[in-house]
């Protein structure tokens, strides 16, 4: 399967803002986007005229895009999808991607970033309903109880990030319970309380051309 393997840092500093795509760096000094808020490369620097529209419209789907770790088919999929959904596309295209496992996962804080929550899935450290799912792109149903396997319950990596899971931080379609490394998927979240800073309304515009 294709996957991205450059620095994952540079996707965050070509969009200018946190995608939080490497987990605890993202909140400490040493994030490069505090420290350079320029784009990567030779020209990042230079000053450039202003944006076209396509311009806008791109850099709106690569944010959305890289932030949930998918590729571009991937991605135009999930659009596809959207299209067929009673309701705008682009709330139903976010609403979609947050159904997903490694997103749920990463939302419950169960792994300190999606990357993490997708390589864990794949190796079969969570349950779905009491089944053992190893597809991250795996959608949520309201009601649906991720709970992590007896045998993963002293990895560290789960652990590290549940420390750092303040329960006012706790997303309100998201329950979780520490005691038993569970969650439950409530609903599917509106819109507006979704915490992805982006248009997806450029990206709806950008597909339809």
């Amino acid at each position: 399967m294709a996957r991205y393997l450059d620095a994952s840092c540079k996707l965050c500093r070509r969009e200018r803002q946190k995608l939080f795509l490497k987990g605890t760096k993202c909140y400490t000094d040493k994030c490069p986007v505090e420290r350079r808020s320029y784009p990567p490369g030779q020209h990042g620097q230079s000053r450039r005229s202003r944006i076209s529209e396509y311009g806008l419209q791109l850099r709106e789907k690569q944010k959305v895009r890289r932030a949930y770790g998918l590729l571009e088919s991937q991605f135009r999929n999930y659009f596809e999808r959207a299209l067929k959904v009673t309701g705008r596309t682009g709330d139903m295209l976010v609403k979609m991607l947050e159904r997903r496992l490694d997103n749920v996962v990463y939302r419950l804080g169960l792994a300190p970033s999606r990357k993490a929550a997708r390589q864990l899935i794949l190796h079969r450290h969570f349950t779905v309903n009491n089944r053992v799912v190893d597809v991250p792109s795996y959608l949520l149903n309201p009601g649906d109880v991720v709970h992590v396997q007896d045998k993963s319950r002293k990895l560290e990596i789960i652990h590290s990030s549940m420390k750092r899971m303040k329960d006012t931080a706790m997303l309100p379609w998201l329950s979780l319970d520490k005691a038993t490394m569970s969650g439950t998927f409530l609903n599917i979240p509106e819109r507006p309380d979704i915490p992805l800073n982006a248009n997806e309304q450029l990206i709806v515009e950008l597909y339809s051309k």
